[in-house]
């Protein structure tokens, strides 16, 4: 798994890109498919006032929407900077094929993006989590999961 330098220097001038117009912040990501770029994307938050539109995550709804399947398999991820656990999960929820990072965390904690709190927080029993957290009506929502199970028309993800 080496990556190509040139995909992640397109991530890297998305990213530059992005401040510099005053589109988003300094994120980009771009999705490669057999060497060849499917989706690019670029962090359209306070663009769209959407706080998951991500780098990472826009890239994956680019490639979905050209690529005609929510599956990226053999897709690999170039982003500018590491993921944080949303794009993270997206990625992993896609099946996506690699990651490579340009930033770290840290470099993005240093520019004011600090996203530790939110490894910390998945971690922490429901009762203990910064937004309150309470499971309600379980039983009562089994029923969509046996919906789901007896769905002859379901397609398994």
């Amino acid at each position: 798994m080496a990556g190509d330098p040139k995909f992640m220097q397109q991530a890297i001038d998305l990213a530059t890109a992005n401040v510099l117009t005053g589109r988003g912040g300094p994120f980009g990501a771009v999705i490669v498919r057999n060497g060849e770029v499917v989706a690019t994307g670029s962090n359209m938050v306070t663009a769209s006032n959407d706080p998951t539109a991500h780098a990472e995550v826009t890239a994956i709804r680019n490639a979905c929407t050209r690529l005609g399947t929510f599956l990226l398999e053999g897709c690999e991820v170039y982003t500018s900077c590491e993921p944080c656990p949303m794009c993270l999960a997206a990625i992993y929820w896609a099946r996506c094929s690699a990651i490579y990072f340009g930033g770290t965390a840290a470099d993005a904690a240093e520019a004011g993006f600090d996203d530790a709190f939110l490894y910390a927080e998945v971690q922490r029993p429901h009762d203990q989590r910064s937004i309150p957290t309470r499971n309600l009506l379980r039983e009562a929502a089994q029923s969509s999961f046996t919906a789901w199970r007896n769905y002859a028309g379901r397609i398994e993800y």
